[in-house]
């Protein structure tokens, strides 16, 4: 796949290092990850980014449970770290989409034949701001212990199946529900915090393999999407997806969350930079309700692009075929503070 590129630029521990070196680099407070083998996590990632100050969350894909220890250790899955000076982690959430599928497939066949067989998950931490996230706000301000439930995703990659992106991108968001009206239990039962789902703020991260124009990013931005979507391709998915989601009006699959991407063509023209392939798949969506960005980390130099011949990435000067995202956002519960950052890479 990547015979552009030198095989000592290829070669794992030469570009973890330079991954690791940028997203030290960003400092961001929250840092969502995908394509992590549970080894790197645990041996790589998680000990060095613990020295500056963060904790971490991780699952490999569903189909590491079935493995042996030896080869469990290779599979790849999503991981979350936070700025403990910022966040306490509440709790965490996995979300499979197979077991979704078979849970909702009610006997249909490519529910059970094309969406089930795909191990992607999703990863949720439902965390709580400490009082050093509010550093940006004036001194008499009241310290606020904000629930914030970040989300890391990666979704099915085969453009063949846009029909599975979209159904996993649907039971996501059904599930990320779910979530947020348990959390807020749990937020008043142990925390003593009056909260409601709404109160808990929503950033949803990830890898989800569809371009600004496909039916799952019509579905997260505009919180609804036709039953009839080309996406669907000529299956029909309308019995399981009326027990999943909500169908306010005829014909349509809705979700409840106000949701706003932190990035567009305009601003990044392409997240994913290989010889066969350029487009953007990557994404952070916020609140936008609640959240207003202040500044975007950009795309690489164009210039610096052909200047170089660089025609696909990984390259001996960038690490990912994937590049970084980040995303500074403001956050207002009652009082308006800013946090530093929120960082998607792979």
């Amino acid at each position: 796949m990547y015979s552009y590129c030198p095989s000592w630029a290829l070669n794992w521990d030469y570009r973890k290092k330079g991954i690791l070196e940028e997203i030290r680099h960003y400092g961001a407070d929250i840092i969502n990850l995908q394509e992590v083998e549970m080894e790197q996590f645990y041996n790589y990632f998680l000990p060095e980014l613990k020295q500056d100050g963060y904790a971490g969350i991780y699952s490999p894909k569903s189909r590491a449970k079935h493995m042996a220890e030896s080869e469990r250790k290779y599979v790849d899955g999503c991981a979350i770290f936070y700025r403990t000076s910022k966040f306490t982690l509440i709790k965490e959430h996995l979300v499979e989409f197979n077991q979704l599928a078979m849970a909702n497939a009610d006997g249909l066949d490519h529910m059970l034949n094309r969406v089930m067989p795909k191990d992607n998950i999703g990863l949720a931490a439902l965390l709580q701001t400490t009082e050093a996230a509010w550093e940006n706000t004036p001194a008499d301000a009241p310290f606020v212990q904000q629930p914030i439930l970040v989300c890391t995703a990666h979704i099915h990659w085969d453009p063949e199946f846009c029909d599975v992106k979209l159904i996993q991108t649907m039971m996501l968001s059904n599930e990320l529900k779910t979530i947020l009206e348990k959390s807020a239990q749990t937020l008043k039962a142990s925390e003593n915090v009056n909260a409601d789902a709404n109160s808990i703020q929503l950033v949803l991260c990830g890898d989800f393999n569809s371009l600004p124009d496909s039916g799952v990013i019509e579905f997260l931005s505009t919180g609804r999407v036709s039953q009839d979507h080309k996406d669907f391709k000529d299956f029909s998915y309308k019995q399981c997806l009326e027990k999943i989601l909500s169908c306010d009006k005829p014909n349509e699959f809705t979700h409840s969350f106000k949701l706003a991407s932190a990035y567009n063509d305009e601003i990044m023209p392409f997240t994913n930079y290989t010889f066969d392939f350029k487009g953007i798949i990557d994404y952070i969506f916020y609140a936008k309700q609640t959240m207003t960005p202040l500044g975007l980390l950009g795309p690489l130099s164009s210039d610096w692009l052909t200047q170089n011949k660089v025609i696909g990435c990984p390259h001996p000067h960038v690490f990912s075929d994937h590049f970084p995202l980040l995303v500074e956002l403001e956050m207002v519960p009652t009082v308006s503070a800013p946090i530093n950052g929120i960082i998607g890479h792979r």
